[in-house]
C-alpha cells in the first residue's frame, strides 16, 4: 500500500509541476506540499492511531501524501532562487510554504475529524 501509495503521489506531483509549467516552477512545489499537507492533516483527524497504521493510512498519509509532498524539491528551489539573488521569492517561498502547509494540516485536521463524527 505505501508503495502504490508512493507512485500514484508521485505521477500525481509530476503531473501537478507540468500542468503549471508556464508558472514559475515553485509554484507547483508549493502546491504540491499544502495540497499534501491538507490531504494528511485530513486523515489524521479522520483516522484514528490504529486506522493509521492500516492499509488506507499507510497508503494515503504514508505513501501518497510521501510521493506527492516534496519537501527536498522545495528546498532545492529556495537555494536556487537564494544563489540567483532572488531574495524576496525565496523568502516568500519559504514564508507560504511553512505557514500554508500548517494552515492545510490543520483543516485538513478539522475537516477529517468532522467527518468522523458524523460518521
Amino acid at each position: 500500500m505505501v508503495a502504490l501509495g508512493g507512485a500514484l503521489g508521485s505521477v500525481g506531483r509530476f503531473g501537478l509541476g507540468q500542468a503549471l509549467i508556464r508558472y514559475e516552477s515553485f509554484y507547483g512545489t508549493l502546491l504540491a506540499n499544502v495540497l499534501g499537507s491538507l490531504v494528511i492533516g485530513l486523515c489524521a483527524g479522520l483516522f484514528d492511531a490504529e486506522q493509521r497504521s492500516r492499509p488506507a493510512g499507510l497508503f494515503l498519509m504514508v505513501g501518497f501524501c510521501g510521493g506527492f509532498t516534496t519537501f527536498s524539491t522545495f528546498s532545492l528551489q529556495t537555494l536556487e532562487l537564494m544563489h540567483q539573488q532572488a531574495w524576496l521569492k525565496a523568502g516568500g517561498n519559504m514564508l507560504l510554504s511553512v505557514a500554508l502547509c500548517l494552515l492545510g494540516t490543520w483543516l485538513g485536521f478539522l475537516i477529517g475529524q468532522s467527518l468522523r463524527k458524523t460518521a
